[in-house]
């Protein structure tokens, strides 16, 4: 009896000294540079955000973040990259959304919605209705006019097919009665090198994106909730009478797995650098929309962005 009443004792002891250095080592955490996967080309917009919001990290941590570019495919393979790590704390990722929604319903991407723990959104990016400054097109309201009125005729630029800014297109489509000529780009550079070239006569595209050419381009409304304080004079969609939304949410997430204690510690140094005044006066001067949402209210969103998506795929009849 006093044989296994020592082994027993001696059990806790080591299950006991176990907790303590399994709990003295994510007290640690992180104590190495952890990969933050960037889905797009360096120097886009996601890339931008993310190198501003690491000068804040290492403001708040000790450790810093190794960039490792994984482009293409719309973001699906960086997004791939994200899902697939090991869920060790020491890779997380930047993913934009409706991206991520619309890429495993449309093609065979690597990962779904639930393949990633959330971080935090850091960027809500509202879409633009945007001409050059030469066109004739001087409000919303004559986009659409002229488009009933000649059909066909009014070209639209896009970046997709299967993007944010299709997204959009698709919603309009559904809606109203816009018979244009959609003509899709690779990114956002080309589009915009597209409307100023006169390729085309009007684009849907992001409002960070746009405000690089404002000396050449008009926006004529946002897709936005409200009103946007880099265009405080712009109206939204909404208030022209269109009831369209939309727009490009950036946003960090981990691999699905990562322990909680690891999860905790990165959405609360997140939440700290989105609260930082310094970090919000860079996001403004680089054009980029702040907006944060935590971790678990933007999982949520992810998910009815998702529903959001397929019902418009499916009235489009681009879901099989």
């Amino acid at each position: 009896m006093k044989v296994r009443f020592l082994a027993r004792l001696a059990l806790a002891a080591l299950l006991v000294l176990g907790l303590a250095v399994a709990g003295d080592a994510y007290a640690k955490y992180p104590d190495k540079p952890i990969n933050m996967i960037i889905a797009f080309t360096a120097g886009g917009s996601s890339d931008v955000q993310a190198r501003i919001m690491q000068k804040y990290w290492n403001k708040y941590s000790d450790q810093q973040w190794v960039f490792v570019y994984k482009p293409g495919a719309g973001g699906a393979i960086g997004f791939g990259e994200i899902a697939n790590a090991r869920p060790d704390g020491y890779t997380i990722g930047g993913i934009n959304i409706p991206h991520l929604v619309l890429q495993p319903m449309v093609q065979k991407a690597m990962f779904s919605i639930d393949s990633y723990a959330y971080i935090c959104q850091v960027v809500n990016d509202p879409q633009a209705v945007v001409v050059r400054n030469d066109s004739k097109l001087k409000s919303v309201k004559d986009v659409f006019e002229f488009a009933k009125a000649n059909p066909g005729k009014l070209k639209v630029g896009l970046v997709g097919p299967n993007s944010g800014h299709h997204l959009m297109f698709l919603d309009v489509k559904g809606k109203f009665d816009f018979p244009v000529t959609e003509v899709f780009y690779k990114g956002a550079a080309d589009q915009n090198a597209a409307l100023l070239g006169g390729e085309i006569d009007v684009m849907f595209g992001n409002l960070n994106d746009v405000m690089r050419s404002l000396e050449e381009m008009t926006v004529l409304g946002l897709a936005g909730e409200k009103r946007n304080d880099f265009l405080p004079d712009v109206a939204t969609l909404r208030e022209q009478g269109f009831d369209v939304v939309s727009d490009i949410r950036r946003a960090y997430v981990a691999p699905k797995g990562i322990d909680k204690a690891q999860l905790d510690y990165l959405r609360e140094t997140f939440k700290k650098i989105c609260d930082d005044p310094e970090y919000i006066a860079d996001m403004k001067k680089a054009g980029q929309p702040t907006e944060y949402m935590d971790g678990d209210t933007f999982a949520a969103y992810v998910r009815t962005q998702n529903e959001f998506a397929r019902t418009m795929l499916q009235k489009a009849g681009l879901l099989k």
